[in-house]
């Protein structure tokens, strides 16, 4: 039994189904009651207690691992979950990690995060950690606006970088929870080209064939929006990439490709797919 967390999100909701469409029994763990594909067990349960996250580990083989906002926090202890999957009898970990961990490791978030990919390879357990970079899915910040005003606002507008396709993440989630070859690999993953807010916002014009209109947000703005979702220090974290990206944060990476053996989606294929949200 594999047990995935965030599952109703962009990453985990994709990955929940692909492991249950390989056959493979699936625990899906989400704060809230949810829809789940069929055959599929879902626990409630949160994170940050690990109380309630026992039951939903108890029997299983393997573990994808997604850590909450909070959990970044200066409080939290999310290597514990680790310990705990241990303890449990979980056999492999697949951490979602970030791309900064590489990039910018001194952002004190990437420091948290680089703190639990090092717990989870000294754990003894299997692992794999995926990096991403920025996530293509971002873009339904922007769904809202679009219908009720064709508009996307977004800061940076002409600065871009190669965001990756959530469906491709979760893809090679699935690989490495099941196949031993790649245990033990840390996979940064991007899209296959670098696009700047501005060509998301005429990719997603095109898609619904009217016009949108793209406002340039400043720094300052743009903060006061993600700090609703994330703390605060991440979202400086996140603002210093996309408003600067170093050489290492404009490459395009292989590993989907390899991992794969097809090249990553790009923006306009996540935008075909989920046009619903901006009409």
């Amino acid at each position: 039994m594999i047990v995935v967390t965030g599952a109703t999100g962009n990453v985990g909701r994709p990955l929940t189904q692909a492991l249950a469409s390989a056959g493979e029994q699936v625990t899906a763990v989400s704060r809230h009651a949810a829809e789940m594909p069929d055959g599929v067990r879902h626990v409630p349960a949160d994170l940050a207690d690990l109380q309630g996250l026992t039951p939903a580990l108890n029997g299983a083989k393997a573990l994808f691992l997604l850590l909450s906002g909070d959990l970044h926090a200066p409080e939290a202890r999310p290597t514990d979950i680790i310990d705990l999957a241990a303890a449990s009898g979980v056999r492999r970990v697949v951490l979602l990690s970030s791309q900064g961990v590489a990039t910018r490791p001194l952002g004190p978030s990437r420091i948290a995060m680089r703190a639990v990919e090092e717990a989870l390879s000294e754990s003894g357990l299997d692992w794999a950690v995926l990096r991403p970079g920025g996530f293509a899915s971002n873009a339904l910040a922007w769904a809202e606006s679009v219908r009720t005003q064709g508009t996307v606002a977004a800061p940076f507008g002409d600065v871009g970088v190669p965001i990756v396709d959530p469906a491709d993440i979760a893809e090679v989630a699935a690989a490495c929870l099941l196949d031993d070859r790649h245990t033990g690999g840390i996979f940064e993953l991007t899209g296959p080209e670098v696009i700047t807010p501005r060509q998301q916002a005429e990719a997603i014009a095109a898609a619904l064939g009217s016009p949108v209109r793209f406002h340039e947000l400043t720094r300052e703005e743009a903060k006061a929006a993600m700090t609703q979702f994330v703390p605060p220090k991440l979202a400086d974290d996140t603002l210093d990439i996309i408003s600067a990206p170093n050489p290492a944060e404009l490459r395009i990476s292989p590993a989907v490709e390899r991992v794969l053996g097809r090249a990553p989606r790009r923006f306009n294929d996540w935008v075909a797919r989920n046009i619903a949200a901006f009409h």
